[in-house]
């Protein structure tokens, strides 16, 4: 049967039946129909997500500015701030879902980063403890001229297995942030030369520390624009995330129509996970009022 004549046969006419019938046709997980369902009426949230945003997207509000924004939108948490606004920011109930440590572009995989690197990563693991933050944030760093591929494996590793006790004894996490390399447009959207760009790698890595504190940061966007395939991916690797990141591809912009990653699809199969941990709005907003897209993107992925 051709797709015309499908849509104007019994098949059409049944579903106009249901609709007379109050009944609906339309997909019953549609974010609309979700909402109204778990909620009670439309617009309500629901607060089975718990999310955070990621404070320099929003660089020209100060972070206390941004925490009361939380509040009043639902957002439960804050992160990627600087630690001298932890006390501010704490004090009014707004948790610090992940705190940064050396920064991604020098990383374990090169032998002469890692003092700092273990030193930075002990730092945030103390903080994490004095503020409740869950994890502390991990990259690979750039690849270097002469250190291979195995090389590179061999001394993030080196690195990480040195920190990890000290992050099981005070009970905190270490996630290690996937990134893209191929968006060169902004030195935020992407991060050529990032030399852990590839999920399945990345993965593999926290597999070969093998200890639950050190997990997986499954960044949407990054992982959208590297290997694609969200869904199965967040399926595939769920066991061993421990934090999500959010942002509207291409561009790094809102969660919004313009954009091609379907993100109620993909929050809901995180949440079938069993998924308990933080998901951050980490976009960077382009429309005249960032907080209205902070807000819209609160809607999108509150399922």
């Amino acid at each position: 049967m051709k797709r015309r004549e499908f849509l104007q046969g019994p098949a059409l006419g049944a579903c106009s039946a249901a609709l007379v019938a109050g009944a609906a046709c339309a997909d019953e997980t549609s974010p609309d129909s979700a909402a109204r369902d778990d909620a009670g009426s439309a617009g309500t949230s629901r607060r089975r997500v718990r999310q955070s945003v990621m404070g320099w997207c929003f660089k020209d509000t100060p972070p206390v500015e941004l925490a009361k924004h939380c509040q009043r939108i639902g957002l439960e948490a804050i992160e990627g701030i600087g630690s001298a606004d932890y006390d501010a920011v704490t004090k009014m109930g707004v948790k610090i879902s992940l705190v940064s440590s050396h920064g991604f572009a020098k990383g374990p995989l090169d032998p002469e980063n890692h003092a700092m690197v273990e030193a930075k990563l002990r730092d945030g693991i103390d903080l994490a403890v004095r503020y409740g933050a869950p994890n502390v944030i991990t990259f690979t760093g750039m690849a270097k001229a002469g250190i291979s591929d195995a090389a590179a494996r061999k001394n993030c590793l080196a690195a990480w297995k040195r920190v990890i006790p000290y992050a099981e004894q005070k009970g905190i996490g270490i996630v290690l942030e996937h990134l893209n390399s191929k968006d060169d447009s902004h030195p935020m959207k992407g991060h050529p030369g990032y030399w852990g760009d590839d999920l399945h790698l990345c993965a593999d890595l926290v597999q070969a520390v093998g200890s639950p504190r050190f997990q997986l940061l499954f960044d949407i966007y990054h992982v959208q624009i590297m290997n694609g395939d969200l869904i199965r991916n967040v399926n595939r690797y769920h066991e061993i995330v421990g934090h999500y990141h959010t942002a509207g591809n291409p561009g790094r912009g809102e969660l919004d129509d313009s954009q091609e990653i379907q993100y109620p699809a993909v929050i809901r199969a995180i949440m079938n996970t069993g998924y308990d941990g933080y998901i951050a709005q980490e976009f960077i907003p382009t429309s005249a009022d960032p907080i209205a897209s902070l807000e819209q993107a609160f809607t999108v992925c509150d399922v």
